[in-house]
């Protein structure tokens, strides 16, 4: 099961948002700019913000989350978010020899599907073995002959023969993350992935990330959440055709366990 951690964020993040809007329409100085700025105020203009879409002075404050418990498709989908930063665990250098995979919800509630599943993981687990059995051994063969000792042959062959073993590895299998993003890309993939169209896993890790944001920074994501929690649903006639039940999902998200 996906697992996110927010691990950090801009210290003092609505208080931030609220300078910053602060200094494009008032002769501050950049020494007053936080003058003023009490808990209220800035809850309420932050929330004004919030309301008119106003957008820009947002991207001064970021979140870092450590993502765990994932699969190598999701890996595939949440990097298509450019502005952001990944750093993945990476299967060149870290051997898979027991990896561990994510079980679609649809496939672990049939007991057939979910044995065939398994059964594929085994095989790839075993395909994966043997061949980087088979590379490493002939890769310390040809660095000996090329005049490397022994223990720098085994070492370099082990790193070298994961690097094409990892080609037989499944999407399912699990991988780890962590991603930073500014509060305007958070709130532009929170409108894309948390919508029911979204695809199952990176849905559930969006609804996480969203809970998480929320509580550090909630007049920032007080609108955040998928298309249809401000407006029209995006998705026209491919509607799941349930927005009333998902803008309450997410107007009361911080209330969900």
């Amino acid at each position: 099961m996906a697992k996110v951690t927010l691990l950090s964020h801009t210290p003092h993040p609505e208080q931030n948002i609220a300078a910053a809007a602060k200094l494009c329409y008032s002769s501050s100085s950049i020494d007053q700019v936080m003058e003023g700025l009490t808990e209220e105020n800035t809850a309420s203009f932050v929330q004004m913000l919030a309301d008119i879409g106003h957008q820009s002075p947002i991207e001064h404050i970021t979140f870092t989350f450590g993502i765990e418990g994932v699969s190598r498709a999701l890996l595939a989908q949440i990097t298509r978010h450019r502005i952001a930063s990944f750093s993945v665990q990476s299967q060149r250098y870290v051997p898979e020899a027991a990896f561990t995979f994510v079980v679609p919800p649809h496939i672990e509630k049939i007991p057939t599907a979910k044995q065939e599943f398994l059964d594929a993981m085994q095989q790839a687990q075993q395909h994966y073995n043997h061949l980087a059995d088979l590379l490493e051994e002939q890769h310390i063969k040809t660095l000996c002959a090329e005049g490397k000792p022994l223990e720098t042959a085994r070492k370099m062959a082990k790193k070298m023969a994961i690097e094409d073993a990892r080609f037989v590895l499944p999407n399912a299998c699990d991988t780890k993350m962590i991603v930073t993003m500014n509060a305007r890309s958070l709130l532009h993939f929170f409108e894309l992935r948390c919508c029911r169209r979204a695809q199952w896993e990176i849905r559930e890790v969006a609804v996480q990330m969203l809970t998480l944001a929320k509580q550090a920074a909630p007049h920032v994501f007080s609108k955040a959440g998928p298309g249809c929690v401000c407006g029209p649903c995006p998705e026209g006639k491919m509607s799941c055709g349930h927005m009333q039940e998902v803008r309450e999902f997410f107007q009361n998200l911080e209330a969900q366990p």
